[in-house]
């Protein structure tokens, strides 16, 4: 008889018969545990066994039965193949398109609110020129300014493309990172959409576009196709629109302007870009350049001579004379802020339709001619009378629509709006906005004390303070952040509307090709407690007898629930009149520039109140057709701790 050591401690041994045979832990034979099946006895293995033990230990149960490396790895193998015959069926079946139908664009038509033309525009200025007609350092701007790598790329930016598409996917816009070749794409041959069918065209059409075409036919596409605001197409029309002169006559500087000015064209055109799109542009020139630098086009040390080429003033289309420019500029911010692109309007095909009242618009410019000396009421002195601007916004506070706006003397001599610049200080105007945000505090549990509260409440009321100073008690004490009067036509609207935020709207409608456009509400949620924008509209409302204008009384019922801030900066630039009813709120600024260098200067020979009387004479015509209101109850008791106007 033979024995072995098990490993799991038991004995072998040979039974009678010669059929090996086991011992259990108390050495009992298996035999003499009882007959199996047959007569014969049969190895029973131990219920324990290690090996056992140690494979249903390593079982995987549920999910992670379907978990393993190698599916993981199949699943993966299939996924990429599956994408790869995709893209391909999608690069054989997209073939390059037609040029798109912008060269053929069509004008836009703006209406008045009942429905008459005020303006027809869309007349594209463009014209093509061969690449041997751009200077050669020109070229390297635009390239160091949108994409360095251009001459080395295959045409396409997969990680750029991904993100336009996760950006459009999640509704968060518009997202940059393409390549000069899709660009030259989407401007060519495709639609400004941002849909996610579009981005996979331009991306198809981009590789075949590069395999097919040269470098410089893609960049002279590029360059002839961009648009460059002030309604200039190429690079040759923004040549004459910017500087005056043809593309081959174009300095390095000039160049690194044009380029650095087809990513926001109206942002950053240096005749009406506000002091924060100034430094924007500015910022971007020079990276355009130190760009050059870097990849060896541009000698360090000419780089470091270079100043900024400040572009010539623009010049207005005929049919956009006297305040149509103005309304028409306006209409087309609004549209742009709700997510229509430029090149979609510069495209055509619009029908936009105003809240501007025409009577209202008529009265309003008539106003302000008197108030400003014009007619028979000529000013005496003519030096000062010439660096005297006026702006003024007119809102009907329940619906936020814009009614009538003034913007300048002239949209084809006087280019920036005076209607929506907010670079002349607020001065005495910001009162009620701080008067509000004291009262916000009191109730405030989370309360932020001193500037930083105000600045909390200027921006709800919806003024834009991120470029402005609220550093000091001074500022919000003297009002030296700029506003413009169509901002705080704005927030005066919503003292009038209980608190809540009113974003002053000029557009009613915008259809194009049958569909229409969505745009922003002006009435927006709750922006202060409605107790204390009914406290600072009481403390607004006041005997009108105090004004400084003759005639701001009004014998109807109206007069008592009329309210007013006015004054002057603390620079004497500026000159302010906010009168408010419930059925009209109007602004109205005087400002003092220099006709020959559009710098700030004090204002001079204006008499008493004259924003007061542009607003009387405004107002008088104005509500005259509206029904009278209705009588109301007493207002609360005016706070006696707020400050003096």
């Amino acid at each position: 008889m033979r024995t072995r050591w098990s490993p799991d401690q038991k004995v072998s041994w040979l039974t009678p018969s010669g059929i090996s045979g086991e011992t259990d832990e108390a050495g009992t034979p298996e035999e003499a545990r009882g007959p199996q099946r047959g007569g014969r006895f049969r190895r029973r293995r131990p219920r324990h066994s290690g090996r056992r033990t140690r494979k249903r230990a390593g079982r995987r149960t549920g999910i992670r039965r379907f978990l393993t490396w190698r599916k993981a790895l199949a699943f993966v193998i299939s996924l990429v193949a599956l994408l790869i015959g995709g893209f391909t069926v999608l690069y054989v079946a997209i073939d390059i398109p037609q040029a798109n139908e912008l060269a053929q664009a069509q004008s836009n038509v703006f209406l008045f609110s009942d429905g008459t033309r005020l303006a027809r525009t869309g007349e594209i200025n463009r014209e093509t020129v061969p690449l041997s007609k751009v200077p050669k350092d020109v070229q390297r701007a635009f390239v160091a300014a949108e994409n360095k790598d251009f001459y080395s790329d295959s045409g396409v930016s997969l990680s750029g493309t991904a993100r336009g598409i996760l950006s459009t996917l999640t509704g968060k816009g518009k997202q940059g990172g393409s390549t000069i070749t899709q660009q030259y794409v989407k401007n060519y041959y495709l639609s400004q959409e941002q849909t996610v069918t579009r981005k996979v065209k331009e991306l198809v059409i981009s590789l075949k576009v590069d395999r097919q075409n040269s470098k410089d036919d893609i960049l002279a596409g590029y360059l002839n196709s961009s648009y460059y605001g002030r309604l200039a197409y190429g690079v040759q029309a923004a040549s004459r629109a910017y500087y005056r002169t043809e593309v081959q006559n174009l300095s390095v500087e000039q160049g690194a302007y044009l380029a650095a000015l087809l990513q926001a064209p109206s942002q950053y055109d240096w005749a009406i870009a506000s002091p924060e799109g100034k430094q924007l542009v500015t910022q971007r020139w020079n990276y355009v350049l130190d760009n050059m630098v870097e990849q060896g086009w541009l000698d360090k040390g000419k780089r470091q001579q270079m100043k900024f080429p400040v572009p010539v003033a623009p010049k207005q289309a005929s049919g956009l004379s006297g305040q149509t420019g103005y309304l028409v500029d306006a209409a087309r911010r609004e549209l742009m802020a709700s997510g229509v692109s430029e090149q979609e309007l510069a495209g055509g095909g619009w029908r936009i339709t105003l809240n501007i009242d025409p009577a209202k618009q008529r009265a309003l410019e008539q106003a302000v001619t008197t108030g400003l000396g014009g007619g028979e009421a000529a000013a005496d002195n003519a030096a000062a009378d010439a660096n005297r601007q006026a702006g003024a916004v007119s809102v009907d506070p329940k619906s936020g629509r814009v009614v009538a706006l003034y913007g300048g003397r002239d949209s084809t001599r006087h280019y920036v709006s005076n209607a929506t610049r907010a670079d002349y200080q607020a001065g005495p105007t910001f009162e009620p906005i701080a008067l509000a945000a004291s009262m916000e505090a009191k109730t405030d549990a989370n309360d932020v004390s001193g500037t930083e509260h105000i600045r909390k409440t200027a921006t709800a009321l919806g003024m834009a303070v991120e470029t402005r100073d609220f550093a000091s008690s001074q500022a919000t004490t003297l009002g030296l952040m700029g506003a413009s009067p169509l901002e705080l036509a704005g927030v005066y609207s919503s003292f009038r509307h209980d608190g809540r935020k009113i974003t002053p709207s000029i557009v009613k409608s915008a259809e194009r090709d049958g569909e229409q456009t969505g745009l922003h509400g002006a009435i927006g949620g709750q922006a202060i407690d409605p107790r204390t924008a009914d406290m600072v509209t009481s403390y607004l409302r006041g005997d009108l007898s105090r004004g400084e204008a003759d005639g701001l009384r009004y014998a109807d019922d109206r007069e008592g629930t009329m309210t007013t801030t006015q004054g002057r900066t603390d620079d004497r630039k500026a000159e302010w009149f906010i009168g408010s009813t419930d059925e009209l709120v109007t602004a109205v600024g005087l400002f003092g520039e220099d006709a020959t260098t559009q710098k700030q200067v004090t204002l001079k020979n204006i008499g008493n109140g004259a924003p007061a009387i542009i607003w009387s004479g405004y107002a008088r015509r104005a509500l005259s057709a509206l029904p009278m209101p209705q009588s109301k109850a007493p207002d609360a008791p005016v706070n006696t701790d707020a400050p003096s106007r």
